[in-house]
């Protein structure tokens, strides 16, 4: 059920500022301008008597016209809005809205979008969009990230209390925007250049169409901050342990504890894990069509993963939330010896390269399971470019900054090759 309310561009003004409407349905948010303007000193906004209490206050002489303009627009807005439900039989999307909006309160676009606007159009346009290189519709995945990213940027320019446009994207922005998320949402580097990627993707986006003329995101101190995360695999000892440990008395971290050992062993990303059933194997191998890049892949399956399946009755086990399961992995690898030993860590944090020793089971994550795999499957000599065709990278030089080897594997790797090679030449002297 959709809410509608209605509060003021800027609270602390000394003079008037607009009147927005604020319309929240399925987790969608639409912010309207109504065209009013208000003094902050005329302006009642008492909860405690509820919405109907967001208005001019009777002191104001125009306060009879001023609210009843408040009231039309409202319901005009909860009678769009229902009758779009009656006709579709779904809610609208913002985009569907602000349109109904336009046409009921008779205003007339100027066809000019504010940045937010174009935003919102750029990511409902991107749900029929393909990507160019694997020309595959966008994944939900990076819509996902499109919406993330207006998210805390809208939040940014609510909570600063500044006006995020076009004309006001420039360095300064950038600078402050980047404190912002560093100091006060903790983000990591990798975490803000993600979010920075894509303003200026809609930014380049806008610039093509020609509604954005402000170049200032084009500078190289625009950039995309990015650093390389020292994340950790677990080797084929740790391996064994972990399917080793008992979880015979708790029947939810067993049930996590077996879909991470095959996320381990399969390469699948937890998307993709959490969706295969026992159908999905056959003649001994597991096929699957990945979600992110609807691709076909077949991967066997070791011997240690049919006897899990057996515990299933032939089913995968059940899949929980991502976070869940973060969680829980961490529960179970804090109780086994060889997962509580420290590791050296470097990063990035407030532009200040720091190393620290951290217990390795507090660095494991779902998304370790597919690196684990990747890694020992290299360990053991299969070649780089079958790898890739399961992990879904696209050239080896970034499956090869996935991959987290030591000096010690590529030396053992390399001894393993030496050692096939002089035993093929024994072969052939004999």
């Amino acid at each position: 059920m959709a809410k509608f309310n209605f509060n003021l561009r800027d609270q602390q003004s000394k003079v008037k500022t607009p009147v927005n409407f604020i319309i929240r349905w399925n987790n969608n948010r639409l912010v309207y301008p109504t065209g009013l303007t208000i003094l902050p000193k005329d302006w009642e906004n008492d909860k405690s008597k509820g919405k109907k209490y967001q208005r001019a206050k009777p002191t104001l002489i125009q306060s009879p016209e001023f609210n009843s303009s408040l009231i039309s627009i409202e319901n005009t807005a909860v009678t769009a809005f229902n009758r779009f439900v009656n006709d579709n039989n779904r809610q609208p999307n913002i985009t569907e809205l602000r349109d109904l909006l336009n046409k009921s309160l008779n205003k007339k676009s100027t066809g000019k979008l504010n940045f937010f606007q174009y935003f919102e159009k750029f990511i409902e346009e991107s749900k029929q969009k393909t990507n160019d290189k694997t020309k595959k519709p966008l994944s939900t995945g990076t819509i996902s990230v499109y919406n993330t990213a207006l998210k805390h940027l809208r939040e940014y320019a609510q909570t600063k209390r500044i006006r995020v446009d076009f004309d006001t994207i420039d360095l300064d922005l950038y600078y402050n925007y980047n404190k912002y998320l560093s100091t006060e949402k903790k983000f990591g580097e990798n975490n803000k250049g993600k979010l920075i990627k894509v303003i200026k993707t809609v930014l380049n986006d806008a610039t093509e169409r020609g509604l954005n003329t402000n170049m200032a995101y084009k500078s190289k101190r625009f950039k995309v901050v990015s650093e390389d995360v020292e994340n950790i695999y677990l080797t084929d000892k740790e391996l064994s342990d972990l399917l080793k440990h008992d979880l015979s008395k708790n029947k939810r971290l067993d049930r996590v504890r077996d879909l991470f050992y095959i996320g381990c062993n399969t390469g699948l990303r937890f998307s993709d894990l959490g969706k295969v059933t026992k159908e999905n194997i056959i003649d001994g191998q597991l096929h699957v069509k990945t979600i992110k890049t609807n691709e076909s892949v077949v991967i066997p399956l070791k011997k240690e993963i049919f006897t899990i399946l057996k515990k299933y009755e032939g089913n995968f086990p059940t899949s929980l939330s991502n976070q869940k399961m973060n969680e829980y992995i961490k529960e179970i690898c804090s109780n086994i010896d060889s997962l509580k030993k420290k590791v050296e860590i470097t990063h990035i944090k407030d532009n200040l390269k720091i190393t620290e020793n951290i217990e390795k089971y507090k660095l494991i994550s779902t998304h370790t399971a597919r690196r684990s795999a990747a890694t020992n499957w290299y360990k053991m000599g299969i070649p780089s470019i079958v790898i890739m065709g399961v992990t879904g990278h696209r050239t080896e030089s970034s499956f090869l900054k996935y991959i987290k080897i030591t000096s010690n594997d590529k030396a053992n790797i390399m001894q393993m090759y030496l050692s096939k090679n002089q035993k093929s030449l024994k072969l052939k002297v004999v």
